[in-house]
C-alpha cells in the first residue's frame, strides 16, 4: 500500500477492525518513511457474469428490485426484501468464487423467496424458469405442496435402539 503523503511503497498495519456489517475491514496504517498514519478500507469484490459475457459488480439493490416485482400485492415488506437480498449475497459469497454467473443468482434467489412467499416464488420462477404452459405451473405447485406437507425431519436426531439396558 503506497503512502498517500510521501508515496513510499510500503506501510505497516497498526490496527485492524471489521466494519459493523462485517463486509469490510478498516485498517490503520503507518508509513515507515514519513511516520504519518492513514486509514484504508478493504472489501471483497463480487462480480456478476451476464449472459452476454459482460461483467458488472454484484448489487443487493438489483436483487431486491427484481424480487420486488414478483412480490407486488403480496404481504412482503422492504425489510423482508433486504433480508432476502442479504441471504442471497451470503450464499453467493460462501461459494468462494469472485465471479458468479447470473443464472446462479436466480437459483440462489428461489430458495429464500419460496420461504418468504409462495405466490411470489411462483411468479419469479415462472419468468426465471420460462414456464410455457399451465402444466409447468401445476408441476411447480405440486412440488411446493409436497415440500410443505412433508413431515419435518428432526435435526441431529439418531435412531433409538430398542431393548433393555443391562
Amino acid at each position: 500500500m503506497h503512502c498517500p503523503f510521501c508515496r513510499h511503497p510500503d506501510s505497516r498495519v497498526v490496527d485492524s477492525r471489521t466494519s459493523d456489517d462485517g463486509a469490510s475491514i478498516r485498517r490503520r496504517r503507518q508509513c515507515p518513511a514519513c511516520n504519518r498514519r492513514f486509514t484504508t478500507v478493504e472489501t471483497t469484490s463480487l462480480s456478476v457474469v451476464k449472459r452476454s459475457g459482460a461483467t458488472e459488480p454484484f448489487s443487493r439493490e438489483k436483487i431486491a428490485g427484481g424480487v420486488r416485482k414478483a412480490c407486488q400485492g403480496r404481504p412482503v415488506s422492504e425489510d423482508d426484501l433486504a433480508l432476502l437480498a442479504q441471504k442471497v449475497e451470503e450464499t453467493l459469497r460462501s461459494s468462494g468464487s469472485a465471479e458468479i454467473d447470473a443464472y446462479e443468482i436466480g437459483l440462489a434467489i428461489l430458495g429464500p423467496l419460496r420461504d418468504l412467499d409462495e405466490v411470489a416464488y411462483l411468479r419469479f420462477a415462472s419468468v426465471y424458469q420460462a414456464f410455457e404452459s399451465l402444466e409447468d405451473f401445476e408441476a411447480a405447485i405440486t412440488v411446493l405442496r409436497a415440500e410443505r406437507d412433508a413431515p419435518p425431519e428432526p435435526a441431529g436426531s439418531e435412531p433409538q435402539e430398542s431393548g433393555a439396558n443391562a
